[in-house]
This record gives C-alpha cells, structure tokens and sequence, in this order.
C-alpha cells in the first residue's frame, strides 16, 4: 500500500508541474529510451477548438470532457449518438469539444489525439473512450495508449515525440484551468448549452433528457 501511495504522490507532483517529459516517463515506466524524432506538430493548430456542425447552428453545445472519465464514456456511447443524428447532423447544433483532463493518463490521451490530424479527431475520441479501460487500466499506460494512436496514424514515435511537447501539455492544461475558473467548471462531463454564455448543464444525462435540454434551448 505504502508503494502504491509513493507512486501516486510521484505522479501527482510531475503532472502538477507540468512537465511534459516527466509524463511521457510516468506512462513509459522503467527502460524508456529516447525517441525517434517525428514531425513538427503545429502547436495552436492542435490546440484549436475542435467542433462538429454547421457554424450557421442556431444552437451552439460546449463539452468539457475527460477521456478518462467513466460519465464521459457513457454519454459517449449513450447520449451523443442520438444529438449527432437529430441535432448535428441536421444543422441545428454545433458541438465544442474542450478537454478537462482529469489525470496523467487521461492528459496524455487528450495530447495524443490533438498530434493526430485533425479530420481524425473526433474517430480519436471515440475510440479513446471505447478502450478507456484498456488503456487507463493497462500496467503498460504508453503501449496501451499507442494501440489506439495507431488509429490514427500515429507511429510509437509519434505518440512519444507528442507526449514531450511542453506547449501543448501547457495549453490543454491552462484551458482546463480558464474553464474552471470562467465557467466554474468542476466537474466531467459539464455542458454550456447555447455557448459561453448558455446553460451549464453537468453530468451524463440520458439522451431523452438531453434531448429535452436542446428542444427548449431552440425554442
């Protein structure tokens, strides 16, 4: 117990530091060696909102999310499907999607799927949440969430070469930061239904209640 207790209290102090380094050794355990370099990642470019639907939606959906969020995972798999088919994909809503990393790994699957090309991100999500417990569970973390990665055409290096970039483990973090304090979010999965200045709805509801939260939203 006392081990189990260091190690969390080791990655709790480097994730709280930020550094972007010390989380690719958290995830890589004993034996790691340095990477290949791969690509350049344009930092702001991963770091862009990443929406679904129409800009011209009458109703605009911000989500702040955690991909290592059990509730998040549900709403995923039970609630989305339904607004993407009656909301989004019918022009009538636009979704946000923010990252709210709760964790060291679920930080490191959000860096991972911003380094994947963008048309590909939202694929990156839902397949991060569809293996979430493989990968949050996994005793090897950066094998675990490589797998996924090569979803979406990210090499081993790739991901490695990813998880060290100091900007954007600072921007997703800063991001999570302005949203608590801005929009006193505290909690995953929040929702500001009409956007920045909408409704913040918190937890996973069903999709007949969400479905209820946007029909009066567009009313």
């Amino acid at each position: 117990i006392v081990q189990h207790v260091v190690a969390l209290e080791v990655i709790l102090r480097q994730y709280i530091q930020g550094l972007a380094v010390a989380l690719l050794l958290v995830l890589q355990g004993p034996g790691f060696s340095q990477p290949a370099v791969a690509g350049i990642l344009d930092t702001e470019a991963a770091l862009a909102d990443r929406i679904l639907g129409d800009e011209n939606a009458p109703l605009t959906i911000i989500e702040y999310s955690s991909l290592g969020c059990p509730h998040c995972k549900a709403f995923h798999s039970d609630t989305f499907p339904m607004i993407k088919k009656e909301f989004i994909d019918t022009g009538k809503v636009r979704m946000i999607y923010r990252d709210y990393p709760l964790g060291a790994r679920a930080m490191a699957a959000a860096m991972i799927a911003r380094c994947a090309p963008a048309p590909r991100y939202f694929g990156m999500i839902e397949l991060f949440f569809d293996k979430q417990q493989e990968w949050s569970q996994a005793e090897d973390a950066l094998a675990a969430l490589s797998k996924v990665a090569k979803f979406g055409g990210m090499s081993g290096d790739d991901v490695a070469e990813c998880l060290k970039n100091q900007a954007l483990l600072d921007g997703i973090r800063g991001r999570a930061e302005d949203a608590k304090f801005d929009f006193e979010i505290a909690a995953t999965p929040s929702f500001l239904v009409g956007g920045e200045d909408g409704q913040k709805i918190e937890g996973a509801l069903s999709a007949e209640d969400f479905r209820d939260v946007i029909q009066k939203a567009l009313n």
